[in-house]
């Protein structure tokens, strides 16, 4: 082999492998281990199996409450990359038609579990995917406008890009200080600057109709 081409190789291979070091899995797809769970009747559950099902390497939520696991380990700076569904399997015990759940990410640690806490979240919800929610005076300017704090404050999405419900959708959210961006399947759907927030746990929410996670994992960035 041509030395430069072997030198090339050799460059791409530790950058490959560098790469792939720093993408951490946040969900094993056998167990819950390093999350923790809080529900709307039960509270924390250290052992988050006791509220949500993994099965099948996904994550299922469902049951007759609200609730949601939580990372135990904060991030900041980072590329977070979840895949999800809605499960219409009517033997799936669901608490609500209404088709709305989230992926939150920059929950505080010191912030107390309650339904919902401070944090941002990444709108899953039929016809408002994408969306901005500001929970717990969270601020973020986007476009030049500081939103308005408060306790639950949404901002829409530049775009729709949700795919056909029971079809699996990728999101992605990178957070670098302090600008944030989300992503839908490859598509930009919104984003902002200067968070009020900048370091947290990630968070899956269940609000009432069933949901599936799979393949959540987090890219730290400098």
């Amino acid at each position: 082999m041509n030395p430069v081409y072997r030198f090339l190789f050799i460059v791409l291979f530790l950058f490959s492998q560098n790469s792939n070091a720093q993408r951490i899995k946040l969900f094993n797809q056998k167990d819950l281990k390093n999350w923790y769970a809080f529900g709307e009747e039960k509270g924390k559950a250290n052992n988050a199996s006791e509220l949500f099902l993994v099965e099948n390497n996904m994550i299922r939520m469902h049951g007759p409450k609200a609730g949601y696991l939580i990372s135990e380990q904060s991030f900041r700076n980072f590329e977070l990359s979840v895949e999800y569904r809605w499960n219409t399997d009517v033997n799936f015990v669901r608490k609500s038609n209404s088709k709305n759940s989230g992926v939150m990410y920059l929950v505080p640690a010191e912030t107390p579990d309650v339904l919902w806490p401070k944090g941002i979240q990444f709108q899953i919800k039929e016809g408002a995917t994408g969306d901005f929610v500001f929970l717990q005076e969270v601020t973020l300017n986007i476009n030049g406008k500081k939103s308005e704090p408060g306790k639950s404050v949404v901002s829409k999405r530049f775009a729709d890009a949700e795919k056909p419900i029971g079809e699996w959708n990728k999101l992605v959210v990178i957070s670098k200080n302090g600008k944030i961006t989300q992503k839908l399947n490859g598509k930009l759907v919104n984003e902002g600057i200067e968070s009020s927030v900048t370091e947290g746990r990630v968070l899956l929410q269940y609000e009432g109709f069933p949901i599936d996670f799979r393949k959540v994992s987090i890219k730290k960035s400098r």
